[in-house]
């Protein structure tokens, strides 16, 4: 995989991005490497353990979107939202396996609208799925489903509001 190449167009897909709607939503946006997959994400500081790390914190929730050389060899590229270690979640109480099933209920509205999405997985993934790998055309259909994403973000806060801890 040219590494290069997909971090350059990941990070113009990011410049992209509607700047005045991610201030309003509070979401962050990173382009970088992970585990030989070149990734873009969305994020909120506060769906962290720790705000000031929230890309690497141990409690976290974030939509991605990746390509790797297995997705090249698939002609695929993959997303999914992630909801890591949430039992760690300052000021919830959150057991990991109703926190998946109460979002996957809410996002059941949205699903027809995610191309190849399935929610049948184990709680750490909430949704999963994949759009074709067309190399003229895949900057705009990852765009696309992050624009899908920061319609949907609000169900991860609907979500996490179920589980508010009262202290």
């Amino acid at each position: 995989m040219d590494t290069s190449f997909y971090l350059e167009n990941f990070q113009k897909i990011a410049h992209q991005l509607d700047q005045k709607l991610l201030d309003e939503k509070s979401i962050e946006v990173s382009v970088g490497i992970y585990l030989d997959s070149v990734f873009i994400k969305l994020y909120k500081k506060s769906w962290a353990s720790n705000p000031n790390e929230a890309l690497t914190a141990e409690s976290r929730i974030f939509f991605s979107v990746w390509i790797n050389d297995s997705s090249i060899k698939k002609q695929k590229i993959m997303y999914n939202i992630h909801a890591l270690k949430l039992r760690k979640l300052k000021g919830y109480a959150i057991e990991s396996r109703k926190f998946a099933e109460k979002f996957r209920n809410l996002f059941e509205n949205y699903s027809q609208k995610w191309p190849n999405v399935s929610t049948n997985h184990g709680p750490l993934t909430l949704m999963e799925g994949w759009i074709e790998l067309d190399s003229e055309n895949y900057q705009k259909e990852i765009l696309k489903i992050c624009d899908s994403f920061l319609e949907i973000d609000y169900l991860i806060d609907d979500t996490l509001l179920q589980f508010k801890s009262i202290k």
